[in-house]
């Protein structure tokens, strides 16, 4: 089996590089491509999708990851369920419990970063002096809840501990926390969501 990534952004591209290995194993095969933002990425869906379906073998997957980014998530998970049955695909929506789908439309709440505060662990192993007591703090308990936007959220965590000092740098961040994280133990649900999802793809 294979499996064909579409993220929005190189920061994802760089945490599912480390994080797929832990979760497909060794026997499944991949390709993640990184667009310009969440718009570039649905802007040319469409067109993607419709050349995927021209030459997509029976055993390729497709798996499509965008940010919520404070949109409705319900919303913006129909606009890509339109989309990719528009294009003649099957869907993990729309299809039965157990019955093969060939994509599947997952959205990290509110951002990649809330999946990183799922780990504390991760985020201590990639950068010494976070606190390990982090996630018992009521703004981080909840890693999909926090307000004010994750990666502003991780920004100031990590520079109050001397990392990041000039900004942070999204995608060095990516690579180096998810080099650390334990996929099967992420407190964020819509990680959890996720991970569920790929299992029933290769299960």
């Amino acid at each position: 089996m294979h499996i064909e990534f579409l993220v929005e952004e190189l920061s994802m591209k760089e945490a599912l590089q480390n994080l797929l290995p832990k979760i497909l194993g060794e026997t499944i095969t991949f390709d993640i491509h990184p667009y310009q933002g969440k718009n570039n990425l649905l802007s040319k869906l469409p067109d993607r999708l419709r050349g995927y379906k021209s030459w997509l073998p029976d055993e390729h997957r497709i798996v499509i990851l965008v940010d919520e980014d404070r949109e409705d998530c319900r919303l913006l998970k129909e606009k890509l369920e339109k989309i990719a049955i528009d294009a003649g695909f099957s869907t993990k929506a729309s299809v039965g419990i157990d019955q093969k789908f060939q994509v599947l439309n997952r959205i990290a709440i509110e951002e990649l970063e809330a999946w990183f505060f799922g780990d504390i662990h991760a985020l201590i192993n990639a950068y010494p002096g976070v606190s390990p007591n982090l996630e018992n703090q009521a703004k981080y308990r909840d890693p999909d809840a926090i307000t004010g936007g994750t990666w502003e959220a991780l920004e100031k965590v990590l520079q109050r501990v001397g990392h990041h000092k000039g900004g942070l740098e999204k995608t060095r961040a990516a690579r180096e926390i998810s080099q650390h994280m334990n996929p099967s133990n992420n407190r964020s649900k819509s990680f959890q969501i996720f991970y569920d999802g790929l299992l029933k793809i290769i299960l």
